[in-house]
């Protein structure tokens, strides 16, 4: 395969026995989570023609790039919810611009693909600013393809809840939370909720969520609300990095939403359990990549305080050339 190699830099395709490589790059990578760990990316690599990319200058790696080929395009990665290049701290501006006129000659010159699907790390999730991407974006002349709109609390000053509450301090006597419940119980009203409603499946099944909680036991939580008898009414899945706190999944039970279970369980998140991160991300409420806004499902995160933090998605095109 041919390797790009002018200015001391080097593209190379990602091959496992690069992990431990890669893996510790994404530790101090300043946009990178547990999410762009290979533990977690290859649990699902039957699905995916891995292609991704890790740019060297010199000997010295300093940045990469999960991602895939689909037919015709390069994707930065279908199987997250968010990815682009992962940068360190002393990656500049001027070099990451090198790195995407580098990377559009490398998939050129080593595969089929005509286009970029690019996926940036939401601001939320950097540990310190790194979007010197979205400036490479721009100067490549992408296009805008999907804007997915999430909602965010600011953990450390967060916004009242408004609305009338349906929980009274009598009901919330008889409630308590338990932290890395039963995945099964809650799985099967995790199921029964999505098909019901949306007539979809989860992301993960049991199998899945298991095996990555096993293998992410800090980062991947369940937490439930039980009445006295210990009765499941409902829960959250959440995904833990550094900064921010992940809504992955909730349901309840019908007598959960009865008696709005969730907003217990959310006013103790919020405001007592995850003090110590930046943001609570309670995850999109549009689909048809953002053209279709889910007016209530938004409302209801709004009322608990989350304000808009975007997802995007760009497109390069391969058969173009960029503005220098």
């Amino acid at each position: 395969m041919k390797e790009q190699q002018p200015h001391a830099y080097t593209i190379t395709r990602y091959t496992p026995d690069k992990q431990a490589e890669w893996d510790s790059f994404v530790e101090r990578s300043r946009n990178g989570t547990f999410l762009h760990r290979r533990n977690y990316m290859d649990y699902h690599a039957d699905r995916f023609a891995d292609h991704s990319l890790m740019f060297y200058r010199e000997a010295e790696l300093i940045a990469i790039l999960p991602a895939h080929i689909k037919e015709e395009r390069f994707c930065s990665h279908n199987g997250l919810t968010y990815g682009g290049l992962l940068l360190p701290q002393r990656t500049t501006t001027a070099e990451v611009l090198e790195l995407f006129n580098l990377m559009q000659e490398y998939l050129r010159c080593n595969t089929a693909a005509t286009s970029i699907i690019y996926k940036p790390t939401p601001h939320i999730y950097h540990s310190y600013p790194c979007e010197e991407d979205l400036y490479a974006l721009f100067r490549n002349n992408a296009t805008l393809v999907e804007r997915k709109i999430s909602s965010a609390i600011a953990l450390k000053n967060p916004l009242p809840i408004s609305g009338r509450r349906k929980l009274t301090e009598n009901t919330k006597s008889h409630l308590h939370i338990v932290e890395d419940g039963d995945f099964a119980t809650f799985w099967s009203i995790l199921e029964e909720r999505l098909q019901s409603k949306y007539d979809v499946a989860p992301v993960h099944s049991i199998d899945e969520i298991t095996l990555l909680k096993n293998r992410f036991p800090e980062n991947i939580k369940l937490f439930c609300v039980a009445d006295n008898n210990g009765n499941t009414l409902g829960g959250v899945v959440l995904f833990i990095t550094d900064n921010v706190v992940h809504m992955q999944y909730s349901a309840t039970t019908e007598e959960g939403r009865r008696i709005s279970a969730l907003d217990y369980l959310y006013e103790n998140i919020i405001n007592s359990r995850f003090t110590d991160r930046d943001y609570f991300d309670f995850g999109i409420s549009v689909e048809d990549g953002g053209h279709y806004l889910n007016t209530g499902l938004i409302a209801y995160k709004e009322r608990l305080g989350g304000r808009a933090v975007v997802y995007d998605t760009y497109i390069i095109d391969l058969n173009t050339t960029a503005n220098d």
